[in-house]
């Protein structure tokens, strides 16, 4: 977790508090339903019964928020960094599905501007409109949740996916990306405060932003022992 006076450095650096640096064997896209008025639907298709035969039973789902545009330390991105994680964590596991959570309205391509807003969202507890939303949420037992790191928290279109479903008995597994190799340090009290009924399984995997985008697999091989450790890989 990063430390609130190293929090504070950074910004008197000029660099806006928190950097944002969030941001396929066989990943499937999960066939979502529109969030009323939100005009957009996710591609994808029906999830199958391979995921739950591939992991001891259980029906996995790998869900993440990220973003791409301008970056912290790694400029203008085509593929945000969590994103990328989140597909290493869906190849390394096999036969789950995978959904991006996204917002009807999209935050700003420039690193400074999509800062700001996102502080200004973090000040008023808001809650973005997502623009749509997983169908048959209730079949997966374990969820696999990503996020980039905004203002020492989780972006606020993450608290909106959290309390859009029931979670009761399902378990969540959290990772992220940000300017090091660490988590919020909310998750283990926050996230089940938000997501009802849900418990959290394990540490959390946290990854520089930069180290992902330069060297994808280094990130893999840490996914790899995240895993193992979690019981998910021998």
């Amino acid at each position: 977790m990063m430390k609130r006076r190293d929090f504070i450095r950074m910004a008197g650096l000029g660099i806006l508090g928190l950097a944002f640096v969030g941001c396929g064997e066989e990943t499937k896209p999960v066939a979502s339903t529109p969030v009323p008025s939100a005009g957009g639907v996710a591609a994808g298709i029906t999830p199958s019964a391979e995921a739950a035969a591939h992991n001891g039973g259980k029906k996995i789902l790998v869900t993440y928020f990220s973003r791409k545009g301008d970056n912290y330390e790694v400029g203008y991105i085509e593929k945000g960094n969590t994103h990328i994680v989140a597909d290493i964590i869906a190849q390394e596991l096999g036969g789950v599905d995978i959904f991006e959570i996204k917002t009807v309205k999209e935050y700003p391509a420039d690193y400074r501007e999509c800062t700001e807003e996102a502080k200004a969202e973090k000040a008023r507890d808001a809650r973005p409109e997502l623009a749509a939303m997983v169908k048959d949420f209730a079949q997966y037992d374990t969820v696999f949740l990503g996020y980039p790191i905004w203002w020492s928290d989780l972006p606020m279109p993450v608290y909106t996916f959290l309390e859009s479903y029931d979670w009761q008995g399902k378990t969540v597994i959290p990772f992220c990306t940000s300017a090091g190799d660490n988590m919020t340090g909310l998750e283990d009290r926050g996230i089940p405060r938000y997501a009802k009924g849900a418990k959290i399984k394990g540490e959390g995997l946290g990854l520089r932003g930069k180290s992902v985008q330069d060297n994808p697999e280094a990130a893999r091989t840490k996914v790899r022992a995240w895993l193992k450790k979690l019981g998910y890989q021998q």
